[in-house]
């Protein structure tokens, strides 16, 4: 298994390279490198938490499957292909989150995992995750790309127009606040059947909220004022932010700094 994360590792560090613009890199190898790290890094993963005792999501595993699903969004949306940007963004940070299962063996089963209400909230809830990290590399990106439009070096670049990038972006952002919505709801259906409470106060589920209420106002934002650029992304990063807190960030301060 360690192998097939050290592999998974190597493999998005040559297509973070062979993406990047001014690389040299083969057309077939470009479009090959991607597709072959995410094939690698889901056997590793699917290898480390489905294990005989049930599902292990402990941190590093969690992350770990976070950023494959990041990669796996990224790449079959087309922002890998149509903005080498997104590509810088998120994959180095899938290559040192494929290592972390072999660099740091934690365990955390969970005792719950056989709730099929469990199950569907923790992968819509993962893959909500992935639509705004998604979000949030394109922003950042169409920003960088705005700004050196406004100062006239981007002339010549491969990178489609702003406005067909935008419409992509905003794609993105309503299929996770779509996700998210859907995540909450089985969370709520979830949390009734097991603990007899359809919400409870605690840091994750505010930082959820929270989050969902940000993106909410992000969607309204843009039908009703025409939300874009900076105003757009301060919105985006924010909710991203509250999300990550939401669930790594929780999992961080209980599995790392209290040790349970």
């Amino acid at each position: 298994m360690i192998l097939l994360h050290v592999a998974a590792s190597v493999l998005y560090a040559a297509a973070a390279w062979a993406l990047w613009p001014g690389s040299g890199a083969a057309p077939p190898l470009r479009r090959v490198l991607p597709p072959a790290a995410l094939a690698v890094h889901a056997i590793a993963v699917f290898t480390g938490i489905a294990t005989p005792a049930g599902l292990d999501l402990s941190l590093t595993h969690a992350l770990s499957l976070v950023a494959g699903l990041t990669v796996l969004v990224a790449w079959g949306g087309g922002a890998l292909a149509s903005l080498p940007g997104v590509g810088a963004v998120v994959l180095p940070v899938a290559a040192v989150a494929a290592l972390l299962p072999a660099l740091f063996a934690s365990t955390h089963r969970l005792s719950y995992a056989e709730s099929p209400w469990a199950t569907m909230h923790i992968a819509v809830a993962l893959f909500a995750y992935a639509f705004f990290v998604v979000a949030a590399a394109q922003a950042l990106v169409m920003t960088g790309l705005e700004s050196r439009l406004h100062r006239g070096l981007a002339e010549g670049s491969a990178a489609p127009p702003l406005l067909t990038l935008e419409r992509a972006l905003f794609r993105l952002i309503g299929v996770g606040f779509v996700l998210l919505t859907l995540a909450l709801a089985s969370g709520v259906l979830f949390s009734e059947q097991l603990f007899g409470r359809a919400f409870q106060f605690t840091h994750k589920n505010v930082f959820a909220v929270a989050s969902w209420l940000v993106f909410g106002a992000l969607v309204v934002g843009r039908w009703r004022y025409g939300w874009r650029g900076r105003k757009a992304l301060r919105w985006i990063l924010a909710g991203t932010v509250l999300l990550i807190l939401a669930y790594l960030g929780t999992k961080f301060v209980v599995e790392v700094v209290l040790g349970r």
